[in-house]
């Protein structure tokens, strides 16, 4: 059973952006699409430039599809699994998020 562990207020992501919490000592990267309360989280570790970066990348669409392109080398991770676009083999972890009362939670 997951233990679900609350790293900020909905309030604290603007909306379009990214932001870097530290879950049992890694760091997700969380992310909040859009103005609604939906949330994403994968690893922060970019698996190609080795650097924890993917919170500042950049949220696109590709087939309907929301994904983060890595701000040094481009890479797009999917926001619902951390599939990896152009390499399968450098898939990232996700995490399940929730919202409650306001609060953003991690599944660890």
């Amino acid at each position: 059973m997951s233990q679900w562990i609350t790293v900020c207020q909905v309030e604290d992501v603007m909306p379009g952006t990214g932001v870097c919490a530290l879950v049992n000592g890694e760091q997700v990267a969380l992310f909040r699409p859009n103005a609604s309360d939906t949330f994403y989280a994968i690893s922060n570790m970019d698996p190609f430039a080795r650097s924890n970066v993917l919170s500042r990348g950049l949220i696109c669409e590709h087939e309907s599809e929301l994904w983060v392109a890595s701000p040094l080398k481009k890479q797009r991770f999917a926001l619902k699994d951390g599939r990896c676009l152009e390499n399968a083999e450098a898939s990232i972890k996700s995490y399940q998020v929730q919202v409650v009362n306001s609060e953003v939670q991690i599944a660890a």
